[in-house]
């Protein structure tokens, strides 16, 4: 029988609210320095093989490289499509000379599992876990190819460590890193294949991705040829050998030099807060202000069950109070007061994902921003409950 809970005291509305309160997942907030006149540099109207844009595009390469610890034997390059068209090209330009593992702990994981399975129909074992939860990522053949993505945008849920990646493994590891770089410290011994977007931790604009591979991967891509035929926009290799020019700016497609001006003015402000470290310590900033007010409410917890795998990234949250009936229309309910109010926006859980919050932390994010809407939070929470 259901203990009756007492109501609920409504609490007083707060007054301040978040100086920035952009806290979607994606696009995610703009640097806090941010100004339109930063961008005045862009070579706009001018190709980008000319050579001003060439060296802007080379720049960003290699300041992504200095940024995030690049050992200087992987390559690097900017592709067309955002993360999504990163590991799209990598999974068909790389994949089917061996099994595949295909890992799934959240819906971008598992869209990948449907491309390997039901696209390029390779033979392919599938591991999964529920929203909050990890694969056991032991148990994965490492002989065998394995994706996976290192940081679960939609549940909240990320790779503690790359300490169960064999440092001898025979297949390849391919990781959708795209809530996670910038954010986390990304074992690249470990990490064969990694894609991730310029609009994630970094606020950049949509569209542009990131493609890093090591050694192996190019190994690979010069000694396998896959049996389906490639897009022109999937294709790395040239007459059997790597495309080099791709990894020195020279890109598939026409890329917006106005974003590319925009990631590399974000790449300067990293550099301003300490580099991955300042950026890390920002997010987990962030992230733990989330923690010490779930641990202060008992009708909130984390999405992700185990703390060692909580991402400081996209944050996610439900609802445990049992008073209420129907999760989907609370939460909603609650976002959208959050909202109303210019506490919080863009902060409901994504559309597959169970009934809840997604709170943005990456380094972008303001901890201060953070600290302001959480007491809007236990408003909206208190009057959605009364109500």
């Amino acid at each position: 029988m259901a203990i009756e809970q007492p109501a609920t005291r409504p609490v007083t509305k707060p007054v301040a609210v978040p100086a920035n309160p952009r806290f979607s997942s994606g696009p995610c907030a703009k640097i806090p320095t941010f100004d339109l006149t930063m961008l005045a540099d862009a070579p706009l109207g001018r190709s980008h093989r000319a050579a001003p844009g060439k060296a802007k595009l080379l720049e960003a390469i290699d300041t992504t490289r200095d940024v995030l610890g690049v050992p200087a034997d992987y390559r690097i390059g900017i592709v067309p499509a955002s993360d999504t068209g990163a590991f799209e090209m990598a999974m068909w330009s790389l994949l089917g000379e061996r099994p595949v593992e295909m890992v799934a702990w959240e819906s971008f994981g598992a869209g990948w599992v449907t491309d390997v399975v039901k696209q390029l129909k390779i033979e392919a074992q599938v591991h999964t876990a529920e929203y909050g939860e990890i694969v056991d990522m032991a148990a994965l053949n490492y002989d065998n190819d394995v994706c996976f993505t290192w940081n679960g945008t939609t549940s909240g849920v990320r790779m503690p460590n790359g300490d169960t990646i064999p440092a001898d493994r025979a297949g390849l590891t391919l990781c959708d890193a795209t809530s996670a770089a910038f954010a986390m410290d990304l074992p690249w011994d470990k990490l064969d294949v990694t894609s991730f977007s310029w609009q994630k931790v970094l606020g950049g604009e949509a569209a542009h991705g990131m493609l890093i591979l090591s050694p192996r991967a190019v190994e690979r891509l010069e000694n396998y040829t896959p049996a389906w035929p490639l897009p022109k926009i999937f294709r790395l290799t040239k007459g059997g050998k790597l495309n080099e020019g791709i990894f020195k700016g020279e890109t598939i497609n026409t890329p917006s030099m106005l974003c590319v001006e925009d990631y590399l003015q974000a790449l300067d402000w990293a550099k301003s807060v300490g580099g991955l470290k300042g950026l890390i310590a920002r997010a987990d900033a962030s992230t733990k202000a989330i923690a010490d007010f779930v641990d202060a409410h008992d009708w909130i917890d984390f999405l992700a069950t185990d703390p060692a795998t909580r991402s400081n990234t996209s944050v996610c949250l439900k609802f445990t109070d049992d008073r209420i009936q129907d999760g989907a229309a609370f939460a909603k309910a609650v976002a959208k007061r959050l909202e109303a109010e210019g506490a919080a926006l863009d902060v409901g859980a994504y559309r597959d994902a169970p009934p809840g919050l997604r709170i943005w932390c990456g380094g972008t994010v303001e901890t201060a921003d953070i600290e302001a809407m959480l007491p809007w939070l236990a408003w909206a929470f208190e009057t959605e409950i009364n109500a």
